[in-house]
């Protein structure tokens, strides 16, 4: 459609320019018809030379709060010393953030570095990407467009991060979980009574934390009991240890808007949880994927959550794959398997843990779909779990 437009035009000022020459001014309509012969080489020649000299790069940070806007600043910088006519690039953001982002062009003369900002508003928590989508070399006379021959610098993952709610204590999936929790505790300290003879150490023995003591091993259930920082004498047993797994599953099919809506409303769901359980005292091992791949990570430390929020958010979610469980994983008082689809293939996140009876489902809402005949809880508008 551009190109017809463009001929129409070409052809309109051909049709007007023999007008002129034959009928209105001779020799004026030769100067004009030399003007339109030469300025369209000249044209060609910027825009050839444009296209083989400009490189562009850009640069912004690599996390940003949802509601606020990223700056991402551009560089274009030119090899060598002619001018270019006019240069087109087109920023591409993914859904979370407003779509809402121009096209920018600007010429350079004298110039052999130029740069500009612009903001992105950050609109859905999850992760994102900032990328240049296409750089042109354009004549002055708007009718020549070639691609730039340098390689379009590499896209830029932004983490978008998601106001985490206060839950209390109250709710009905966090009292669930602590019963479960505080019955494995006594059985493990029965157990372990008996495995040891008086001369030995008992799996669960603590003493006074000391400055330097790693923050990890302080019990915070203890503690909060005692009113002073108590320490574990060696790492406390996995299997007592309530396991929420994240499984940010996008089938390809659907629709990205409609996808990181859903991601992060689980987030939402899942840290907000998991805070509540440290802030309590209870100590958790958390299942996701990393840069590296599927990690585990013991969570004790109530400041903690934040930071693993910011490493899921630092990868990028890919198409029909699921989270898969590492086997030592699999020996658990309690689950929470948190997933955006508990639909077909979801029975592989959770085949490999032994006991299925103390196994919830966290899904996005009353909605969800649950291929399984286990609970499935959700967060409301109130920041109260309930259950389907």
């Amino acid at each position: 459609m551009k190109i017809i437009k463009n001929l129409i035009s070409v052809s309109a000022v051909a049709f007007l320019l023999y007008i002129f020459t034959f009928y209105i001014d001779g020799e004026m309509g030769v100067i004009l018809l030399a003007f339109l012969i030469f300025a369209p080489l000249i044209s060609l020649v910027f825009t050839i030379y444009g296209r083989n000299e400009i490189r562009v790069t850009f640069d912004c940070d690599g996390y940003v709060k949802k509601g606020s806007k990223l700056p991402v600043t551009v560089t274009v910088e030119k090899n060598g010393s002619m001018p270019c006519a006019f240069i087109e690039i087109k920023p591409s953001v993914s859904a979370v953030f407003s779509k809402n982002v121009k096209v920018y062009r600007f010429s350079m003369l004298n110039e052999r570095k130029k740069s500009f900002t612009f903001d992105v508003e950050a609109v859905t928590g999850g992760n994102g990407e900032i990328s240049v989508c296409s750089v042109y070399s354009c004549g002055f006379l708007g009718f020549l467009r070639l691609k730039a021959k340098q390689k379009l610098p590499p896209p830029k993952s932004v983490g978008v991060i998601p106001e985490i709610p206060d839950i209390k204590a109250s709710s009905q999936l966090f009292r669930a979980i602590a019963d479960i929790v505080m019955t494995s505790d006594e059985d493990e300290d029965n157990d372990t009574a008996m495995m040891f003879s008086a001369n030995t150490t008992p799996g669960y023995e603590h003493r006074e934390y000391i400055t330097g003591d790693p923050l990890k091993r302080i019990n915070w259930k203890l503690s909060s009991k005692r009113s002073k920082l108590m320490v574990r004498l060696d790492e406390a047993a996995a299997s007592v240890q309530p396991l929420i797994i994240l499984d940010l599953f996008r089938e390809s099919s659907e629709q990205e808007e409609k996808a990181v809506i859903a991601e992060e409303k689980l987030l939402v769901s899942v840290f907000g949880l998991l805070s509540l359980m440290v802030k309590q005292g209870m100590a958790c091992s958390f299942v996701y994927y990393d840069s590296s791949g599927v990690v585990t990570e013991s969570v004790d430390n109530p400041e903690y959550p934040v930071q693993l929020l910011l490493k899921v958010l630092s990868v990028k979610v890919v198409a029909d794959k699921r989270i898969s469980l590492p086997p030592e994983n699999a020996s658990v008082c309690a689950c929470v398997a948190a997933t955006t689809n508990a639909g077909n293939g979801f029975s592989s996140v959770i085949d490999k843990i032994e006991n299925h009876e103390n196994i919830s489902i966290l899904g996005v809402s009353q909605d969800s779909e649950n291929s399984t005949d286990l609970p499935l809880w959700y967060l409301d508008e109130d920041n109260n779990f309930k259950q389907v």
